[in-house]
């Protein structure tokens, strides 16, 4: 299927996923970004990633230092879904799902039937599901090898789908793929050795989250997007652009905890989000400077 511009029939765009999602710095970009396109939007970009989570329900031994197992999706999407109706949902799984192990068919089953799932639910309630690959491990700074293989194996089966059984599928893993190796090359060039995309192997800094962001902004028609090497060069150009940018992401922050809070799920050691009704007014009070700074 072809990326489409969003129309006047979308009002909310929820985002799933694990704790690279709940850092919510693509989101942040990619709320950004589209709003100075289109600084007349009322679209409202929803967070409801969740840090440890999977969509196999598998969870390795001893995750958290044996403090808690790995949160389900299974366990929350109900509640989720009875709270937000959303006209799109991207939802980013896998990073979790192969438990930082050696490929094993089960564990890919596990992640596909979790997969297959999560569509099949979404699809249900009428959303345009939009499912995202999951971002490159890097295995020199995350120190477990042959990992970012069955990751390789993972995005390949989700980027099937799009032909197999028609689904849309944002391709951010081999973005972020090539784009680390390509500056590891220089690096080795240069006889460098300090360049990564995720100082853990796993949780992307911004220049990551931009990556993600870019291709999900082109899947959604805003191609002009891809020129701009980090999120501050694309908002710098507008009046105004990073002072929104910076407003859009304190109101991800917060709002992102609250969702969470309202919503509920079973990862202790997460913050309390403040009540959804207090934030959504605290919310209306940050779109009314960006309006402001908007002139609209």
């Amino acid at each position: 299927m072809m990326a489409q511009p969003l129309d006047s029939h979308v009002h909310t765009i929820l985002f799933l996923g694990n704790s690279i999602t709940y850092a919510g710095g693509y989101i942040a970009d990619v709320e950004s970004a589209y709003t100075m396109q289109h600084p007349g939007s009322t679209v409202t970009f929803i967070n409801l990633g969740l840090p440890s989570e999977t969509v196999s329900g598998l969870s390795e031994e001893g995750h958290a230092g044996g403090r808690f197992p790995r949160p389900d999706l299974h366990e929350r999407l109900h509640r989720i879904l009875s709270k937000i109706k959303p006209d799109i949902v991207f939802a980013c799984y896998g990073m979790n799902d192969g438990i930082y192990l050696p490929f094993d068919e089960m564990r890919f089953q596990k992640y596909k039937d979790g997969i297959n799932w999560l569509h099949d639910s979404l699809a249900k309630t009428g959303a345009r599901v939009v499912m995202l690959t999951p971002p490159v491990y890097d295995e020199q700074r995350g120190g477990v090898k042959g990992y970012g293989a069955v990751l390789d194996k993972y995005s390949d089966w989700l980027l099937s789908q799009k032909k197999s059984a028609r689904w849309e599928v944002v391709d951010i893993h081999n973005p972020m793929k090539t784009y680390l190796e390509a500056h590891r090359a220089l690096d080795k060039t240069l006889r460098m050795d300090g360049f990564s995309l995720a100082n853990d192997g796993v949780h992307p800094g911004e220049a990551g989250h931009w990556l993600m962001a870019k291709q999900v902004l082109t899947f959604l028609g805003e191609k002009e997007m891809a020129k701009y090497a980090s999120i501050k060069n694309a908002m710098e150009t507008q009046p105004n652009g990073l002072a929104v940018w910076q407003l859009v992401a304190e109101r991800q922050n917060f709002m992102k905890d609250a969702w969470l809070s309202a919503t509920g799920h079973t990862r202790p050691e997460m913050k309390t989000g403040m009540p959804l009704n207090d934030a959504k007014i605290k919310a209306t009070e940050i779109e009314k400077q960006i309006a402001v700074l908007l002139n609209r």
